[in-house]
């Protein structure tokens, strides 16, 4: 007998997989981002394999650039169960691109993750610990966050402070931050509500949720991979291989 889907985790998720992926563009001329490979597996398919263990059901994917390959890959697997949001006509960011698919999400509240988001677990699977995080009613967003000291290929100044309770502070221009942001999330539709039409990036409404005091986040507990250039295809690989996940 299966094991009973914890009613916390979302039954949806929402993949970022639209980009040009121009940091990897020695690869990416021939190939999208989310079908480059480590350890042999495409990165959208170690997101794909996260949110079928975490017993996601549904998994709604953007497509703009190489849409027709990334398609064909998806139309190989079986979990979670794949939907497609079309942006072959135009490509309309990160925020756009989850608000076309809104039809396909539901209702209910979503996970958002990025299509290269790669993580080493630790001990609870953090796709779990971010779901009995968020809590409607006090957050519109929960991201998953990771020390800048824990993510490994990442050279940026951090994104966030994370507060009481789990409030999140953005980065002063030009100041640094303790944590960065994964690209992983649990969104709340109301995060939309008065979103505009077309193309815009998702920070806007993050910036006005914490403005709300409705931007929380949660530290990983594990390590992040960022995986933004051919160069740190092999640094993911070493870390993950030393980890033995």
């Amino acid at each position: 007998m299966s094991a009973l889907r914890d009613p916390s985790m979302p039954a949806s998720a929402m993949v970022l997989a639209a980009g040009f992926g121009t940091r990897m563009r020695q690869i990416s001329q021939t190939l999208p981002k989310p079908l480059v490979q480590v350890q042999k597996r495409a990165l959208i398919d170690h997101v794909l394999d996260r949110l079928g263990q975490a017993s996601v059901a549904h998994a709604v994917v953007n497509v703009h650039y190489f849409a027709d390959l990334l398609e064909t890959h998806l139309r190989a697997r079986a979990k979670p169960k794949i939907s497609v949001s079309d942006e072959r006509d135009r490509l309309l960011g990160t925020g756009g691109g989850i608000a076309k698919a809104l039809p396909l999400l539901g209702n209910a509240p979503f996970l958002l993750v990025n299509s290269d988001s790669l993580w080493i677990e630790r001990t609870t699977a953090n796709l779990v610990r971010l779901a009995k995080f968020f809590d409607p009613q006090r957050m519109d967003a929960a991201l998953l966050l990771a020390p800048t000291s824990e993510a490994r290929g990442y050279e940026g100044n951090g994104d966030y402070s994370i507060g009481p309770e789990g409030r999140l502070a953005k980065r002063p221009a030009r100041g640094v931050a303790p944590f960065v942001y994964m690209g992983v999330s649990i969104l709340s539709p109301a995060l939309f509500s008065g979103a505009p039409r077309g193309e815009f990036g998702l920070n806007a409404l993050f910036d006005q949720a914490e403005e709300a005091g409705r931007l929380m986040g949660l530290q990983l507990d594990g390590t992040f991979l960022h995986v933004g250039t051919p160069e740190a295809i092999k640094d993911a690989e070493d870390a993950i291989k030393r980890a033995g996940a």
